[in-house]
């Protein structure tokens, strides 16, 4: 019988939109692809999807196309360098919470196909809290939530933590500061945070570090290529590979939990 190939599944998250958690998706991708990982970022705000936006793609089909028969996954995944791919959303459409039984099996069959293939699977989340976000979340081995310096970021993140820890018994989170001016900043940022779930819930906040503010992103974005790229020594550039280098160290579960088609099942099942 043929082992099962463990993946690293991280969902990035952050409770409000505005935070940078986008960009953040796009440039660990890329800098995990860098370290020889075969990485796939999947777009899952299925309502405003903009990964392809923001790596200046035009995607000719999407998920959706999987979903309804007319692909496979191969078909609609986009190469974004050597080791990352991309699985691009459906904006305007439907939310995976709302797939019909035979869309969930097909979903569950689609990744199971290419699953071999992927050393790290990325998910970018929508803004907010909804059900197709806790979906994604709860399903996924890892959470990164990002964090920048504004007082809506930190409450909306709180309010996220807890309705995973209350509802769904979730206790550990990865915190990445963005867009700040120093580490310290990021720290603080992170121990306002911790303090009130230390406070108030029964979860383990580890902070993984900083992205700082760079001028450089911003025209990143305007050119519609990742700053790893288009500004590879920047020091947000810096930051990022930092930052791969220590997820590239979190391990991976070598459990059914680690395991893609696991993710995806859960992630369909609402398990």
């Amino acid at each position: 019988m043929k082992k099962q190939h463990s993946v690293k599944v991280i969902a990035v998250t952050g409770g409000k939109g505005g935070v940078g958690k986008t960009n953040v998706s796009v440039n660990l991708s890329i800098a995990l692809g860098e370290l020889g990982r075969k990485t796939v970022l999947m777009d899952a705000d299925l309502g405003l999807a903009n990964v392809d936006v923001l790596l200046g793609l035009r995607p000719k089909k999407n998920i959706s196309d999987v979903l309804s028969g007319e692909c496979r996954l191969t078909d609609v995944m986009l190469d974004v360098t050597e080791n990352v791919r991309i699985v691009p959303a459906c904006s305007g459409t439907q939310e995976m919470t709302s797939l019909s039984a035979h869309e969930h099996a097909e979903l569950i069959y689609a990744f199971n196909e290419v699953a071999e293939d992927i050393d790290v699977l990325v998910i970018d989340t929508a803004a907010g809290i909804s059900e197709s976000v806790v979906s994604f979340v709860r399903a996924a081995q890892e959470v990164l939530v990002v964090v920048c310096d504004e007082p809506t970021s930190i409450t909306d993140a709180y309010a996220l933590i807890k309705l995973l820890n209350r509802d769904y018994r979730m206790t550990r989170f990865r915190v990445l500061a963005n867009m700040v001016d120093t580490d310290t900043e990021g720290r603080n940022m992170f121990n306002k945070l911790s303090t009130v779930t230390d406070r108030f819930l029964d979860v383990t906040l580890q902070y993984v570090g900083s992205i700082p503010y760079d001028e450089h992103v911003r025209k990143s974005v305007r050119r519609q290529t990742p700053v790893l790229k288009a500004y590879s020594k920047c020091k947000a550039a810096l930051a990022y590979r930092q930052l791969a280098n220590k997820v590239d160290d979190w391990p991976v579960l070598d459990a059914p939990r680690g395991h893609l088609e696991f993710f995806i099942e859960r992630l369909v099942q609402g398990v």
